[in-house]
């Protein structure tokens, strides 16, 4: 960011405002130290959640069950993920009017950042460097070299001072400014709805290849959390049964956009026909795996039983706050299909994804 900035205050020409504007007015306000760290707008993001979230499902996110105990949190280590954790208690405790009490939460790394705990994905995938070759050679393609050269020209400066990663670089600043302060910021100005389609499939060829179906490990990575998901459902379903209070009656797990789409690729959602490659661009317009889709700001996934009386518990999930089907399970006849259903989808998974086994790494002969 910081080298195309230098670059565009002391060699772009043309008369264009939005140029004027950046060499001129705009400043560079992303600095180091915010990597990482949550924003004011996630600060609001999550307390906005957590209201809408209450009004949706309000017999369950309810001060009586938040004052009771029996609404856990959970959260990553990483500040932006315990700020975002106390961030959706303070818009249940400012909805409530709490002031008189403290709600706590657990840290649980294990859980809410498996990837960093499974073996065989951190050698063969995450710090594998031919794991995404597939987008290196997208960013080296004929696609995205049309967009550097546009940008070059919208800038007048040589083919060669404006690469992949500067390309990338305006892409996330024209992003950022948009989600972050709301503005319709003059690095936008460098591409057009193309280039952006373009700049979106390498980010989806990323996370296609480094943690959705590109590689089985990707996904096996979440078992862990696939099963405490299942077993805290069950546990719900159990006492529900015998009559007995649900003693949790709702768990917020915070993690990471790495924690969601594997788990999301695990259950089977957003699949396409074929893989994502570097040369299969032009043929993936309607893909279904589409990150900025799947996995905006405060991204969530929401599972929710229901009892419909006699013996009829259903699993509703939401993504976004939209409800979405089970894969495989469309032919309900309504979108919440019985939790039996939704178990016996899953059977080989809730039999045989085990984290350890999964993750071990073998190694292979010479």
């Amino acid at each position: 960011m910081q080298k195309l900035y230098e670059l565009v205050k002391s060699s772009a020409s043309g008369k264009e405002r939005w140029l004027w504007e950046i060499q001129s007015q705009w400043r560079m306000w992303y600095t180091e130290d915010m990597d990482g760290r949550l924003v004011q707008k996630g600060v609001e993001d999550h307390k906005h959640l957590a209201v809408r979230l209450s009004k949706l499902f309000p017999s369950l996110i309810s001060e009586k069950n938040l004052r009771g105990g029996f609404i856990k949190f959970m959260t990553s280590s990483k500040h932006r993920c315990v700020n975002s954790t106390l961030s959706f208690k303070a818009g249940l405790t400012e909805l409530w009017a709490i002031t008189d009490t403290e709600f706590d939460h657990a840290v649980n790394d294990a859980l809410m950042r498996f990837f960093d705990h499974c073996t065989r994905f951190v050698q063969e995938v995450d710090q594998n460097p031919s794991a995404l070759s597939e987008m290196d050679k997208f960013r080296k393609g004929p696609e995205m070299r049309r967009v550097t050269e546009k940008i070059a020209d919208r800038l007048s400066v040589p083919y060669n001072n404006i690469t992949d990663d500067m390309a990338e670089a305006a892409f996330y600043l024209c992003a950022y400014e948009f989600a972050i302060k709301t503005v319709n910021s003059p690095w936008c100005q460098l591409f057009d709805e193309v280039d952006a389609q373009v700049m979106e499939y390498a980010n989806d060829l990323k996370q296609f290849w480094k943690r959705g179906y590109g590689y089985e490990i990707n996904s096996k990575s979440s078992c862990i959390l696939f099963h405490d998901v299942f077993s805290r459902l069950n546990r719900a379903a159990d006492e529900n049964k015998s009559g007995q209070q649900v003693t949790e009656a709702v768990t917020v797990q915070v993690g990471h956009a790495e924690t969601l789409l594997p788990l999301l690729t695990l259950l089977g959602f957003f699949k396409n026909s074929e893989d994502l490659t570097s040369t299969n661009y032009a043929t993936q317009t309607q893909r279904s795996f589409r990150t900025s889709h799947m996995l905006p700001y405060a991204a969530n996934l929401v599972l929710v039983l229901y009892d419909c009386g006699a013996d009829d518990l259903r699993l509703q999930a939401l993504l976004n706050e939209k409800p979405v089907t089970f894969p495989g399970l469309t032919h309900q006849e309504t979108s919440i299909p019985r939790f039996e259903d939704v178990k016996e989808k899953y059977r080989d998974l809730l039999k045989g994804c085990d984290f350890e086994t999964e993750c071990q790494l073998f190694n292979s002969p010479a």
